[in-house]
């Protein structure tokens, strides 16, 4: 519990000073852009709610520091690789000047002093054919890096709604955080409950209201995090599914990859070509049905924070089959299989305009 709040209580006090303050450096912190086609915020809202995440994670890990308890050094070493993907996407929110390839390259430059500093590489996943390549050093590098970096990037594209990106994340710590539990790592329980309650500090200026984004320094480093206790519980922990990590974070993975063949295959664009057909685009405007109704900014707000709810929804759905069988890969891999026609289906019934009645907003 203490962990919990002291990683809450400076994720929110640094979180209110930027909301607070953001007047002074609006022309820096501010996404003035409305016109995109993922931008749904109706006024230009500060876009640095990263720092308090990473400023609360830093604290809990000085009281562990403090405190002599298990994990403090560990912890440290995680923060300190992390720097590289929270400093680029932090830079990308103050200036806009860091493109997607440099942002993916520091994620994944994170994702390697991950492995040096803690030795965060899978070398077994259970999937025919990976094992062997991961069996080597180099090899599970090449499995490893890319994933992590991946995991980093696809949290940042499922940031497009209040609280989405945000709970997605509380949502996977948690998952993780049993799992560790179960198997007595405790330096994972304690990094993974700093995470849950920076987050949350973050998550209650953000949702409903919006008063302050993630940001792509949150999401680059939320992605990371994730992606690193993830790996770090099977490199740890040889009882867990490989697999597990990967149910846990699906959402934002298939997300990405179906995004990647609908933008590359369907389309003929290039892969980080910017579109507003994501799934939470869909839901949000066939839904929500935020075309036919009014346009004021305090319902376009409004109708913006309904929208993660569904989402919500959909993350959570393999997490509770996936910790109550984080044993098993069998199962793990059938829950990917499943989350992944649930997905496609939802997502051809949204874009086709076949969306069960049920599922439709109404005022």
């Amino acid at each position: 519990m203490e962990i919990l709040l002291t990683s809450f209580t400076v994720a929110w006090v640094l979180t209110l000073i930027a909301v607070r303050s953001s007047r002074h450096f609006a022309h820096l912190s501010h996404d003035n852009d409305l016109s995109g086609p993922q931008k749904i915020h109706a006024e230009p809202v500060p876009r640095i709610g990263g720092l308090g995440i990473f400023g609360g994670v830093l604290a809990a890990v000085v009281l562990l520091d403090w405190r002599g308890g298990p994990g403090w050094s560990f912890g440290a070493l995680l923060m300190m690789a992390a720097v590289p993907a929270f400093a680029a996407g932090f830079i990308e929110d103050l200036l806009k000047s860091v493109s997607p390839l440099r942002r993916l390259l520091a994620t994944a430059a994170s994702a390697a002093l991950a492995a040096v500093l803690v030795d965060a590489l899978v070398r077994r996943t259970d999937i025919p054919g990976l094992d062997w390549v991961a069996a080597s050093t180099v090899g599970a590098a090449v499995l490893t890096i890319p994933a992590v970096a991946g995991i980093a990037n696809a949290v940042n594209i499922i940031d497009g709604f209040n609280g989405l990106a945000s709970m997605c994340s509380m949502l996977m710590l948690a998952a993780i955080a049993y799992v560790a539990f179960q198997v007595g790592d405790q330096e994972l329980v304690y990094l993974a409950v700093a995470g849950i309650g920076a987050v949350l500090g973050f998550f209650l200026w953000n949702y409903p209201a919006g008063q302050i984004f993630l940001g792509d320094g949150g999401a680059y480093f939320l992605g990371f995090f994730v992606a690193e206790l993830g790996v770090l519980l099977i490199v740890r922990n040889q009882q867990v599914s490989p697999l597990f990590p990967l149910v846990v974070c699906i959402y934002p993975v298939f997300e990405t990859l179906f995004s990647i063949y609908r933008r590359v295959v369907v389309r003929g664009h290039h892969a980080s070509h910017p579109d507003g057909v994501h799934l939470h685009s869909l839901v949000f405007k066939r839904l929500m049905r935020w075309a036919v109704g009014s346009q004021d900014p305090r319902q376009r707000t409004r109708r913006n924070s309904l929208t993660s709810p569904y989402l919500w929804v959909l993350c959570s759905l393999p997490l509770a089959p996936a910790v109550l069988s984080w044993h098993s890969s069998a199962i793990q891999a059938a829950l990917l299989v499943t989350f992944a026609l649930i997905y496609v289906a939802l997502y051809s019934r949204i874009v086709t305009f076949r969306t069960p009645r049920w599922l439709i907003f109404r005022r």
